[in-house]
């Protein structure tokens, strides 16, 4: 638990103004890869909201240290990225949250091997601070105050970005995946919709729910082929919430009648709550496109991808797609 950092440094703040920048943020298949021998890291942007309805920030002070910063800590074995910035806040602060935007990642040098922390914001849910071994105190701050009272500028460059997104008004989320690795078609002989998910594929959909539930999901919906319904089971059954199955959000529904289609992704742009649909790789590039052009948020066709088991979560402002973020695996990273 805590990660830390070698010192306010502008070549690391510089670095990190260019990879907060943009509204479209992945993280890749393989982050552990990436880069020179990392060691990855998660956190984030910890905020409530007062009384008063002005944003705070939590700015944790480590006596180990000496320093203020932001909640962050290290990747256990069998996390993913997401489940290890909720786990490391949650033994930090005490407090649990709800993971929002990934603002982006930084990474600077750490004797021969590289750090890289990945940023999101994270409203708190519920939980009380207990001082600890890592975290004496928490101060919660406006912004301004809070980027003041960081000892670090990356931290400060961080926190400036969550403000940015957190301003914006009437914000909803949607969360799309792509099913899960399936049974190939040559190697099945029936109705290509009862293909079931190979060995491979449930492992895929038991790590979307350890990867997705930080961030809070209400509701299920899936297309109708069978390896849809069987990626969006796990993450429904953890949730308690069942999973609404329609033609319309799959490849045979986009083909048919791409209207209807996209009017039912539409209605969930800006519905309550957080929902999840579990769909195709026809659809999904198609429904991003479209998505994209609504809204202000260009994403190149390039960056359409939709590996399986991977999801994108989408955010709109007042019905706009503003931010999209692609997780590109829910498997572990080691």
């Amino acid at each position: 638990m805590g990660t830390q950092q070698s010192g306010p440094h502008h070549a690391v703040a510089a670095a990190a103004a260019s990879s907060l920048a943009g509204r479209l943020q992945m993280i890749g298949p393989h982050p552990a890869r990436e880069g020179n021998r990392r060691v990855i890291a998660a956190g984030a942007v910890v905020y409530r909201t007062s009384d008063n309805g002005t944003v705070e920030y939590a700015m944790i002070h480590r006596p180990r240290y000496d320093d203020w910063s932001l909640a962050k800590g290290k990747l256990d074995p069998g996390e993913s990225i997401p489940a290890t910035a909720a786990r490391e806040i949650l033994e930090e602060t005490g407090y649990t949250v709800r993971l929002g935007k990934l603002l982006g990642l930084i990474t600077y040098p750490v004797g021969s091997r590289e750090k890289a922390v990945y940023y999101f914001t994270a409203e708190v849910t519920g939980g009380d601070f207990v001082a600890n071994d890592e975290v004496d105190t928490i101060a919660w701050l406006p912004l301004e105050q809070a980027i003041a009272r960081a000892t670090y500028e990356v931290d400060a460059l961080v926190l400036t970005k969550a403000a940015k997104r957190l301003a914006l008004p009437e914000q909803t989320r949607l969360i799309v995946v792509r099913h899960a690795h399936a049974f190939a078609r040559h190697n099945w002989a029936g109705d290509d919709n009862k293909r079931p998910l190979d060995k491979k594929g449930v492992k895929q959909a038991e790590a979307l729910v350890a990867m997705l539930t930080p961030f809070g999901p209400t509701a299920v919906y899936s297309a109708a082929p069978d390896r849809c319904q069987d990626t969006a089971a796990p993450l429904a059954e953890a949730l308690g919430v069942p999973v609404t199955v329609d033609t319309s959000y799959g490849d045979e529904g986009w083909t048919t009648d791409p209207k209807g289609s996209l009017a039912k992704f539409i209605a969930l742009e800006t519905t309550d709550g957080i929902p999840v649909v579990v769909s195709q790789g026809l659809t999904i590039p198609e429904y991003l496109a479209s998505a994209s052009v609504r809204g202000s948020l260009p994403i190149p066709d390039e960056e359409l991808v939709c590996k399986k088991g991977s999801a994108w979560l989408l955010t709109f402002s007042q019905g706009r797609l503003c931010g999209a973020d692609y997780l590109a695996s829910a498997l572990p990273v080691k």
